[in-house]
This record gives structure tokens, C-alpha cells and sequence, in this order.
């Protein structure tokens, strides 16, 4: 099969282009900036959001299925820049799957947890949204122009993406591994609950939907719910880092310019009993996020 992924720099979009090379597809990347070194499958340059770019490159690779990662997720940085946010998150939503229709593409659209307001969480698949923000309404409204233009696609919500090697910014597992490992203490969150979602899995998961052009919303994340301070404990225990190094603080300490879901995270049933690739569980993740740490670090 022929697939398009966006954000084919990224965390998750980088993973997504290798497993899809793995298992033998053709693959074409959509990003930002330079080619990855390394990477061997074709890669377009390409600004999200101009609607007109991305058109034109969809169509000119005529790919069978879009799988799109790309995304504006600094969420304090998305309230600060409300067009910018507007134009990653909704713009090039629009865009991808304008391009898709005109070629009869089958989309998986990533997506967040973020679209719920963390009053009543974890969330199953047929939770009403509430989005608090501007990220989290640019998502939302995200996953509605998809919706517009190809009915049939699948909204793939992740929650809390982490891996290593980091793909531009330090994602949160990258974050607290480099702090922890210099031995400074880190502030987490004990009040919000949340899905980690280690990448590698959260790509499988997004390969299995795109090869079976599945649609519908599907919650594509880690199998367990905790908090950050546990989230962190346990990567203690995983790395053999001093878990005294974690100080619990309250999120309203922090006074942070976005809000944020408290009691998030995503149920993983519906994963569990229509895919082939199970999530996973936070030990098992944790212990591939290890994995990987130790063989790309000298």
C-alpha cells in the first residue's frame, strides 16, 4: 500500500514511516525542514498549513492511506498564539483531508485527550467532548474538519506521547530521564491522571488502523491511567533513579497560562478487543523506553 504520513519528523510520525517501511509499504513523508538522516523513503518539504501545498502534494503521491501526525502541541504556546494554533491544528487538518477526498484516501487523524475537560475521566470513545483551551478547542475542531471532508475516518486519541530518541522538543519522557539522570529535582503533577503513551506503540497502533482503513474514534494510548508523580516513580524504578527526587505538587500551584485536564486519560477497551496490537501497559512501556535509552546512549 501506498501511504502519505505527516509530521514525518516527529515523535510519533517518524515511528509510524518506519514500521510502514518495515512491513513493506510505500511510504511518502510530509514535514518541516530537512529530511531526517537516515530515512529512506521519499520526502516531501511541505508547510501544513498552506492548503494548496499540501494539496498539491497529496496528489501528486496519490497515497491509498494519510496518516496524520503533525501537530501544534505545546499547549501553553498554543494559548499565547491563538492563529498559530488555529492554523496547525485546524487549517492543516482541513487541508490533509481536502487532499484525501480529492483522491479517494482512507485518513487517521491524531488526536488528544485534551478535547475532554478532565471532570470525569478516564473517557471512552463515545465521551462528549468538552474542550478548555485553545489547544485543546483547535484539536477538537480539528478532528471535525476530518470529519467534514472524508466521513469515514478514523480519530485516532492519544494522551502524553513519550520516547526515545526525542523527534525536536524534549517530550515528557525525554524531559524527566534528562532531569532525573543530573540528579535535580523535579516538580510532577499528583492531581491530574493521564494515559502515557510510549511512541513506538502508539505508532503500531496507528499502522494497524491505517492498513485496515478503519474509521471511527479510537482511544490509541498507554492501557493504564495514573498520575505524573506515579508516572515518574516508576520510571525511577525502571532507570534506577532516586525517586526522592520527585516533589508532588498540586497543578493550580504552577498557575500555567493554559488549562488542563485533571482527571484525564483514555479508556483502551475498544483497542483491546477489535485491534491486533495491544496497548500497553505502563511497565512494559517503560521498560521499551529504557530499551531504547540504553542503545542509543553511549
Amino acid at each position: 500500500m501506498r501511504f502519505l504520513v505527516t509530521g514525518s519528523n516527529g515523535l510519533v510520525g517518524s515511528r509510524v514511516c518506519t514500521q510502514l517501511e518495515q512491513r513493506g509499504h510505500e511510504v511518502v513523508g510530509l514535514g518541516r525542514g530537512p529530511r531526517r538522516t537516515g530515512d529512506t523513503y521519499r520526502y516531501v518539504p511541505c508547510d501544513l498549513t498552506r492548503e494548496q501545498d499540501v494539496v498539491t502534494a497529496i496528489t501528486g503521491a496519490v497515497p491509498e492511506v494519510i496518516i496524520h501526525c503533525a501537530s501544534m502541541t505545546e499547549v501553553d504556546l498554543c494559548e499565547r498564539e491563538p492563529e498559530q494554533a488555529y492554523a496547525n491544528n485546524v487549517t492543516a487538518a482541513a487541508a490533509v483531508a481536502r487532499g484525501a477526498k480529492a483522491v479517494g484516501a482512507h485518513v487517521v487523524h491524531v488526536s488528544t485527550d485534551y478535547v475532554f475537560d478532565g471532570d470525569a475521566g478516564p473517557y471512552d470513545e463515545q465521551a462528549l467532548p468538552n474542550p478548555r483551551g485553545v489547544y485543546a478547542l483547535t484539536k477538537h475542531m480539528g478532528e471535525q474538519a476530518v470529519r467534514v471532508f472524508v466521513p469515514g475516518a478514523a480519530i485516532a486519541r492519544t494522551a502524553v506521547v513519550y520516547g526515545w530518541p526525542a523527534a525536536g522538543r524534549a517530550n515528557f519522557g525525554v524531559w524527566l530521564l534528562n532531569t532525573l539522570s543530573q540528579g535535580q529535582q523535579v516538580k510532577l503533577f499528583e492531581d491530574q491522571f493521564i494515559s502515557p503513551s510510549f511512541a513506538d506503540s502508539v505508532a503500531e497502533i496507528l499502522v494497524e488502523l491505517g492498513e485496515r482503513k478503519l474509521g471511527g474514534v479510537w482511544n490509541t494510548c498507554g492501557a493504564e491511567v495514573v498520575d505524573r508523580v506515579t508516572f515518574g516513580r516508576a520510571l525511577c524504578e525502571v532507570f534506577g533513579f532516586d525517586a526522592k527526587l520527585i516533589t508532588p505538587v498540586k497543578m493550580a500551584e504552577l498557575k500555567l497560562a493554559s488549562p488542563r485536564p485533571l482527571r484525564s486519560g483514555l479508556r483502551v477497551d475498544k483497542v483491546r478487543a477489535h485491534l491486533r496490537t495491544a496497548p500497553l501497559g505502563l511497565h512494559e512501556s517503560l521498560a521499551r523506553f529504557h530499551a531504547a535509552w540504553r542503545a542509543r546512549t553511549p
